[in-house]
């Protein structure tokens, strides 16, 4: 059977507008959730209030330092380890895998990321969590990696039956606050009733109405999440943004119902 893909978003299991802030009954709602739709899954989860506030604190986007770095990655681990003890009392047998450990990045960007250990935990019954971190930068030193950017390159590398990316919204919003049912490469300038200008890939033309995401982000927050799923969605795997922050969602999702939310597909 083929592992799920789900992303838990920071805007979830933590409060974003204090920082270093859990909130608690989510993530135990959350791995009580996980754990009874008793599917095989691969985690991943932002750094939400744990990891921001930090890694903008030391300027790590522009002048990393070595400073920045341990400080931001200590403040992830801290959330990483609360999620992964939560899942671990619900039953799961959840194991942290740490972005600045396994993956290489060049000028921001995923270079090096080997699947083969992930393979062999499912393979032997672990629940592998990842999250948003701060890791090596062939050309910078170091970059801030979010979570959304390691769920797409997960979901091109990992043959998974599902790919979830669960926030604190129903989904993309427009600037009327209606979810946009469906995304694609083609549609994406359809989103703005106003027109957008032109740059050179449609990538790069996600509007202002996306809406969603509160608090300080350094990894581009909505249109972060709207750009690396579309950029999956390239590769021939579809994905959903659903709302992980009602009851029963993240199960539901695990267990192939339907959640509504956004689906971002190639057509």
């Amino acid at each position: 059977m083929k592992p799920v893909l789900l992303k838990i978003g920071g805007s979830v299991l933590t409060n974003k507008e204090r920082e270093c802030t859990m909130r608690k009954a989510e993530i135990e709602r959350i791995a009580g959730e996980i754990a009874g739709a008793r599917a095989r899954v691969v985690i991943v989860h932002g750094a939400g209030s744990f990891g921001h506030p930090q890694a903008r604190a030391h300027n790590l986007g522009e002048d990393p330092t070595t400073r920045g770095l341990i400080e931001t990655h200590a403040a992830v681990m801290k959330l990483n380890n609360a999620f992964i003890e939560a899942l671990n009392r619900a039953g799961v047998g959840a194991v942290g895998v740490h972005p600045l450990d396994c993956i290489m990045v060049e000028d921001g960007r995923v270079k090096d990321l080997d699947c083969a250990v992930l393979d062999s935990m499912i393979e032997f019954g672990l629940t592998p969590v990842l999250h948003g971190d701060v890791v090596m930068d062939s050309k910078r030193g170091a970059s801030v990696i979010s979570g959304d950017q390691i769920l797409r390159e997960l979901g091109s590398r990992l043959d998974v039956a599902m790919v979830g990316a669960g926030t604190n919204v129903d989904g993309m919003l427009d600037e009327a606050g209606r979810t946009i049912a469906k995304i694609t490469p083609d549609t994406l300038d359809n989103i703005s009733s106003r027109r957008l200008e032109r740059h050179s890939t449609k990538l790069n033309m996600i509007p202002d109405q996306i809406h969603g995401s509160v608090g300080e982000d350094v990894t581009g927050g909505m249109k972060g999440k709207v750009k690396e799923l579309l950029e999956l969605a390239e590769d021939g795997v579809e994905s959903v943004i659903f709302n992980a922050y009602l009851d029963g969602m993240v199960y539901n999702f695990l267990r192939g119902k339907d959640v509504g939310g956004t689906r971002i597909t190639l057509h």
